[in-house]
């Protein structure tokens, strides 16, 4: 008997997923103010990135075993705790501390809310509900983007955050969330089953290649834009808005358009559209006003890959779903560190032009593999 409010779940999911997004961008607005004024604070990003991997790695057999309530808060406090050590700290040792909660924590409630959302929805109403808390990373990112566009000490926005997050945490403590899986559903051993399923292992590999893309055109773009195409770099940062805006406009009506065209094919529809934007990016990169246009269009077609894909695994593996997103999480980050390293070692080497060849085989690669993993879902259905 479900004894807590979708909807007050729903929020809570929502605002988790949103202080993601601000975990995500935390550091690109304040990393060469702290690097002024701090020695070897370049090093943060790394330090981050290894506390979202721990996190992503952790969340899922905790959640399915003791429930969403508990971890939700403490990874919403350790970020919390991290913020503050951002805004305060000017010791490299006490910065990395902070960044790791902070990405410790951030990364726990990307899978966290992704799980708790899958748990609390049904089949025809999970993947559009997907969507919105994708759409909910997206405000988050664009929130901390305009906060310190227009509030130059960084310190103001970190401490503005904070007491937004402070109060939904105190939401928290006073809403019921779903119970922990049955206990005979969660043991180690069945953790390390999960990877035996195809369904599982091919969908992981699909978010591989997305978030190594989102990983890519996040990294590169703009030095793609200055390096090869002769942008100046704040234009060129200015496209990076218009993928954040195209990505929050294509998650927003994802449950409309499911409706109508079904997951696999709201999927194509959309993988469609980055390809369009990739290739409009190739043709007219000299001209600022295609390239937003290409970049809002990227945004938009990759908005659908995570919350269908998310979709399908919590649908195929309900009793084991935070671990099994965990599992396909943690190799959606293997992807975006490789294809960024790859990517490094190009641009390392002059070859701008190779840039969008990456993505697009990215998105080629994504398109090869979703129909061989839905087909795999039907032999697992009905086994969890």
């Amino acid at each position: 008997m479900k004894n807590y409010s979708t909807s007050k779940v729903f929020a809570a999911a929502c605002a988790g997923m949103a202080f993601f997004g601000v975990t995500m961008l935390s550091l690109a607005p304040i990393l060469g103010p702290l690097n002024e004024s701090v020695q070897g604070a370049n090093a943060l990003p790394s330090t981050m990135s290894i506390g979202i991997i721990l996190g992503t790695i952790l969340f899922g057999p905790v959640v399915d075993k003791f429930g969403y309530k508990w971890l939700l808060i403490i990874a919403s406090v350790m970020a919390l705790a991290g913020i503050q050590g951002l805004a305060h700290f000017q010791d490299i040792a006490f910065l990395h501390t902070s960044i790791a909660m902070l990405g410790f924590g951030g990364g726990i409630l990307n899978g966290l809310t992704n799980a708790l959302v899958s748990d609390i929805y049904d089949d025809d109403k999970r993947g559009g509900r997907l969507g919105i808390l994708g759409a909910c990373y997206c405000l988050g990112a664009l929130l901390w983007t305009l906060l310190n566009y227009f509030i130059p000490d960084y310190r103001l926005p970190l401490n503005t955050m904070s007491v937004i997050m402070l109060l939904c945490i105190l939401f928290f403590c006073f809403i019921a969330f779903p119970q922990a899986k049955e206990q005979e559903s969660v043991s180690f051993q069945k953790t390390l089953g999960l990877l035996k399923y195809p369904a599982l292992v091919m969908f992981a590999v699909v978010l591989f290649f997305q978030s190594g893309f989102e990983g890519v055109s996040g990294s590169f773009t703009v030095s793609y834009l200055d390096k090869y195409c002769q942008i100046d770099n704040a234009t060129a940062t200015l496209s990076m808005t218009w993928f954040t805006i195209g990505m929050l406009a294509g998650r927003l009506p994802l449950g409309y358009i499911t409706k109508h065209l079904k997951d696999l094919g709201t999927l194509y529809l959309y993988l469609l559209t980055a390809l369009t934007g990739v290739v409009l990016f190739y043709l007219y990169g000299n001209n600022v006003n295609m390239v937003y246009v290409a970049m809002t269009l990227i945004g938009f077609g990759v908005g659908a890959t995570f919350p269908v894909v998310l979709n399908y695994i919590g649908s195929t593996f309900r009793t084991q779903s935070g671990t099994a997103f965990s599992i396909a999480l943690f190799i959606a980050l293997c992807g975006q560190s490789i294809m960024n390293r790859l990517t490094g070692w190009v641009f390392d080497n002059g070859n701008y032009s190779w840039f969008l060849f990456i993505l697009a085989i990215a998105l080629v690669a994504i398109m090869m593999l979703v129909p061989l993993a839905v087909a795999a879902t039907k032999k697992v259905k009905g086994k969890n």
